[in-house]
């Protein structure tokens, strides 16, 4: 509903995406929904992006991902 902001993807063909980028003066088909990261298989044959859950005690409420990045180590 509020769309993907950013894309990471990683050598095994893991996608992280984040969604639900508020910013003022552009449109939100979702105001009150807090953002979201999901994790998408490249490999499989038809790929879908799931959302991850979010562990306790995170500030959900105010959640506002802009951009996305990964570390491999």
């Amino acid at each position: 509903e509020t769309g993907s902001e950013d894309i990471d993807i990683l050598p095994n063909g893991l996608a992280f995406i984040s969604s639900g980028l508020k910013y003022p003066g552009m449109k939100s088909f979702a105001p009150d929904k807090p953002g979201e990261i999901f994790l998408m298989d490249l490999n499989e044959d038809n790929p879908r992006a799931v959302e991850l859950r979010i562990s306790r005690g995170f500030d959900l409420a105010s959640f506002n991902p802009h951009g996305i990045s990964t570390y491999v180590d």
